[in-house]
């Protein structure tokens, strides 16, 4: 986005700094805010492409989850035979979530935990949730939809 640039016809420098932080405040929000434009089953954060394999159902234990780093997707198991994916993209500052532990996505970056269930935000700084992506199960073999 181009700047104001002051002129002799009334700008100040004052208007032309307030115009130029303003500017990079939009761009440091963007670049480290919310978590796509995708919404649930799109593919928006990186994921990888539709009917991609990620991995046997056996690869994810109950009550926790896989991180397919490659495919940016955490797959997990919240109760015994349901599976959620989601991006592994935290939504706070675009760090790969680190693990998944006592029910939670956990990102080392910052501390951002999110539910293994719904991708809910459950411990800050995060404040938006994690893109959810729809799954494809045939057989033992989990694939993104």
């Amino acid at each position: 986005m181009p700047l104001p640039r002051p002129s002799g016809s009334g700008a100040s420098r004052r208007t032309f700094v307030a115009a130029a932080g303003a500017s990079g405040l939009a761009a440091l929000l963007a670049a480290c805010g919310g978590s796509g434009s995708g919404g649930k089953g799109s593919s928006g954060s990186g994921a990888g492409g539709h009917g991609t394999p990620l991995g046997s159902t056996a690869d994810i234990p109950e009550g926790g989850g896989k991180i397919f780093t490659d495919a940016k997707v955490v797959v997990t198991q919240p109760a015994k035979g349901e599976f959620k994916a989601f991006t592994s993209v935290c939504t706070h500052a675009g760090c790969q979530v680190a693990g998944v532990s006592g029910g939670t996505i956990n990102c080392a970056c910052h501390g951002s935990k999110f539910s293994i269930e719904d991708g809910s935000v459950k411990h800050a700084p995060a404040t938006s949730p994690l893109e959810e992506f729809e799954l494809k199960i045939t057989g033992d073999t989990i694939k993104l939809a």
